[in-house]
């Protein structure tokens, strides 16, 4: 198998992030206070996140920003991570296109996550506090914050997704390994999960409940902080090391990416991969395309409503200006949990509307199709959500194919799917279904959004 990975040299690790709000010709509108509709600053959020996220997350004027010693030292356990060029899929495709994926999931953790669990837990511990908790669907992020907090020496209590919990177990034993005490979502410890609960008593949980559990837990526990995964600003700065990092193997690589893709369901790895490349078509005239994949079941980008809404189910969130489907939203239980969400990030929702990215949405058989095809040509078994970048990147190699052009396509490989073997079981025994929400059940979720 002719392949090529792209390695950088310890010194030539990143040390800063970056933030592309200090770039955005448009800059992300604030998240507001749902009774005051006023602005919120530093000091309303840092009641929730570690002050220094949310510095970070209202900042639109530094470009870069430091990476703390320290978060360096702990990247260097497992970055750079490989730039690879695809051979045998381009091979399989019979397309012109020069296939690359960043690949993610080498860390011992699995996935992307990691790159933001370490310096939230940091942050959080440099300024006294004692216990973080937060949400999971997959269990991806949620075993990242279980590392991370030992790492740190704080205790970590993660509320995973009920359908998820069920449908990879391994992952919430790999977050009990690591020390953290974890819940399936909804549930009967929390005033938010017994109104849910209450409300549906079979409800399979969603990632809007289990962020409103955990951030009831972070409000009411003494020296307690809330950390997420994904959607918000401070999360995509943190990844954007993946990006930085890709820049330069691409130019070892002798090429510039064409089109630049990833999986989305907040958008943590899409903005981590895809938001450093962008800073130069908006300073430097590069045309780059990016292409958000998301679930057809949870098409926010493609079909949901620009719109302030709550962050999480029980109305606990800053109101966020997002694309949305309405925080009540119940999605379909599909196995790509990650991408399980009702919203957008306010970056990317921002750009969406600018017209500087767009979204597909993807139904889950041909994500598992791309998946297949991926593990038998690459020798790599990857998550359900990274398949949905893998089915953009194939599409987009599929024209290539058609018109003759010789794009270099990259995506980014954020997760491994060695913990989703029951799911690639399903598909292979012919029991995985497609799920397509309606434009009516679309329009009813949407009227929970607060006007």
């Amino acid at each position: 198998m002719k392949q090529k990975k792209f390695i950088l040299q310890e010194s030539e690790l990143p040390t800063a992030w970056y933030n592309i709000q200090a770039d955005m010709p448009n800059k992300p509108l604030p998240p507001i206070h749902p009774a005051t509709k006023q602005p919120l600053g530093v000091d309303d959020l840092a009641h929730i996140f570690p002050r220094e996220c949310c510095v970070q997350e209202l900042d639109q004027e530094h470009d870069f920003i430091p990476i703390p010693e320290e978060v360096q030292e702990k990247y260097k356990y497992y970055r750079s991570t490989p730039l690879v060029r695809a051979y045998a899929l381009e091979e399989a495709l019979g397309t012109p296109a020069h296939i690359y994926f960043k690949n993610e999931s080498v860390n011992p953790l699995g996935s992307h996550k990691i790159n933001s669990a370490l310096p939230q837990c940091y942050y959080a511990k440099q300024e006294g506090t004692t216990n973080v908790t937060t949400e999971t669907g997959a269990g991806q992020w949620g075993a990242a914050l279980s590392y991370a907090a030992s790492v740190f020496g704080l205790e970590a209590a993660v509320y995973q997704v009920k359908i998820s919990m069920q449908q990879k177990p391994y992952r919430s034993s790999i977050m009990r390994t690591f020390g953290a005490a974890v819940t399936g979502s909804p549930s009967m410890s929390t005033r938010a999960g017994k109104d849910i609960i209450t409300r549906d008593p079979r409800h399979p949980g969603s990632l809007g409940t289990a962020i409103s559990e955990a951030v009831e837990l972070a409000t009411t526990t003494p020296g307690c902080k809330y950390t997420l995964g994904s959607v918000l600003n401070h999360v995509a700065i943190h990844q954007s090391i993946i990006g930085l990092e890709a820049e330069k193997q691409m130019a070892m690589a002798g090429e510039y990416p064409d089109v630049v893709i990833a999986c989305f369901g907040g958008g943590s790895n899409f903005g981590g991969i895809a938001f450093p490349f962008m800073r130069h078509n908006l300073k430097d005239g590069k045309t780059t395309e990016f292409i958000a994949a998301e679930p057809e079941s949870c098409p926010k980008l493609t079909r949901g409503k620009f719109a302030y809404d709550f962050g999480d189910e029980a109305g606990y969130t800053p109101l966020l200006p997002m694309y949305t489907l309405g925080h009540g939203f119940k999605p379909a239980n599909i196995h790509a949990g990650g991408l399980r969400y009702h919203g957008a990030g306010m970056i990317i929702s921002q750009l969406i509307k600018d017209g500087l990215m767009h979204g597909v949405d993807i139904p889950q058989l041909e994500t598992f199709e791309a998946g297949l095809l991926f593990a038998r040509t690459e020798g790599i078994i990857p998550a359900p959500e990274s398949s949905h970048a893998i089915a953009a990147a194939i599409r987009e190699a599929e024209k290539c194919k058609q018109t003759g052009e010789e794009k270099v396509i990259l995506f980014n490989l954020s997760g491994h799917g060695l913990i989703d073997m029951t799911a690639y079981e399903q598909y292979l025994n012919g029991d995985l279904i497609n799920y397509k929400i309606s434009d009516e059940d679309i329009e009813k979720n949407l009227k929970s959004v607060p006007q």
